[in-house]
């Protein structure tokens, strides 16, 4: 299990890497919208949406990607999108949460087809939105999230005591979600250092919050992203345990699928490109 985790992680390592290596912007856009469509074909096979309904789920997104970057969204797409993503994620996620995993099925399978492939599209975009920021940018917003659930992880192990959720991820704790909070506040910091001596493409995540909002406003801000991986989190979580499945795919092996590698990255590229509108950060 350990040998193919490192393959696998290698080989995406690998392909991010090269696609960020060329100066066009379209084969990152292409690998990470066809991950994104590999998604949505695991959330419609989550949902009971049948083998051949699940593939036309996962061509929707990738199709709804190439509509909006031909019509130029990557460069600034309408900040309504933003504000919609985040009363997604903010209300509907916490709705689902409170309901819990035997609620879910409950929902009409279409709705929830809908929501599922629009938090896909929506992060996709915001992906691309973030690489064409800059690179160091788009990168902090992404090490923001696995820190978070990195240093949720040992912090719950060596700390948890109270259960966040236990009907849908027994595991997690309020020491893990306070221990990943504390990680992405350390990564700032250091981050933050780093702009100041090091050449990057442009200014990161963390120096243009602390730039435009100080150190109050950056700690804000970093509690509201970290807080959205971990509704990003446990609410595929909860999709899963609906399901009765263990991972949401096989597509990466080692990994499980492509949705349990991006949940936690669903709500927060939104969010990012929200505070991007919210604060001329770009």
């Amino acid at each position: 299990m350990l040998r193919q985790r490192v393959i696998t992680a290698l080989v995406l390592v690998a392909l991010l890497l090269g696609a960020l290596s060329v100066d066009s912007a379209w084969p990152f856009a292409a690998l990470t919208l066809l991950l994104m469509a590999a998604g949505g074909w695991e959330w419609g096979r989550l949902n009971q949406a049948g083998a051949g309904l699940s593939v036309l789920m996962g061509a929707a997104v990738a199709a709804g990607g190439a509509v909006a970057w031909l019509a130029g969204w990557k460069e600034g797409a309408p900040a309504l999108l933003w504000a919609f993503a985040l009363l997604l994620w903010g209300a509907g996620g916490a709705v689902a949460l409170r309901s819990g995993p035997a609620a879910w099925p409950q929902l009409p399978r279409a709705a929830r087809w809908v929501l599922g492939l629009a938090a896909l599209w929506l992060a996709w975009l915001a992906l691309a939105g973030a690489h064409g920021v800059g690179i160091n940018f788009m990168l902090s917003a992404l090490c923001l999230v696995w820190m978070a659930d990195v240093a949720a992880y040992f912090g719950g192990r060596a700390f948890g005591r109270r259960k966040l959720a236990p009907s849908i991820s027994p595991g997690k704790s309020w020491e893990g979600v306070w221990s990943g909070w504390l990680g992405v506040a350390v990564l700032a910091a250091f981050w933050i250092w780093l702009d100041g001596r090091v050449g990057f493409d442009g200014p990161s995540l963390f120096s243009r919050l602390f730039d435009r909002w100080g150190v109050v406003g950056l700690l804000a801000a970093l509690w509201l992203l970290a807080g959205l991986s971990v509704v990003g989190d446990l609410v595929e979580s909860l999709v899963k345990r609906a399901a009765g499945a263990k991972d949401s795919s096989r597509l990466l092996p080692g990994h499980g699928g492509v949705l349990d590698r991006v949940d936690a990255l669903l709500p927060v590229l939104p969010a990012v490109m929200a505070l991007v509108a919210l604060g001329s950060l770009a």
